[in-house]
């Protein structure tokens, strides 16, 4: 096996395990999410301090994806990076403009219906999925 050989497959195997370590974090603060928003009402019945806890764990979890994340970006190539800084230019963007947009249409009564969060984070995931599809169709 030559020298670039060996340098291409490990930075392939240090890819795998970023990708794999970010999953493992995602998975970790999605679970978290859901405990910490049905727990109150289905396991613990309101209680207020395990609710903080769990708000707590969760934050938690959601520092050690960001910092996952970050490192999971700082191992891809140069292409890839650009790729992804574009889709995540694109989706902070839009989920700025979009999201105090929505929030006016909110408190000035000009849609029937509370602006929910769950709405901008759907938006901003659809947004983020485009980016990444249009940067990779792009620079193929």
């Amino acid at each position: 096996m030559s020298k670039t050989q060996n340098v291409e497959s490990g930075w392939a195997a240090a890819n795998t395990r970023n990708t794999k370590r970010l999953g493992i974090w995602t998975a970790g603060w999605v679970l978290t999410m859901a405990v910490a928003n049905f727990g109150p009402h289905f396991v613990w019945q309101g209680n207020k301090v395990l609710t903080a806890m769990a708000i707590g764990v969760n934050l938690l979890i959601g520092v050690g994806m960001i910092l996952a994340n970050k490192r999971f970006l700082q191992g891809q190539d140069e292409m890839h990076q650009r790729i992804q800084l574009e889709a995540m230019a694109l989706t902070l963007g839009v989920g700025l403009i979009a999201g105090l947009a929505y929030s006016n249409l909110d408190t000035t009564n000009l849609i029937p219906f509370d602006a929910e969060i769950s709405h901008l984070v759907i938006l901003m995931s659809l947004t983020y999925m485009a980016g990444l599809f249009r940067g990779l169709r792009r620079f193929r």
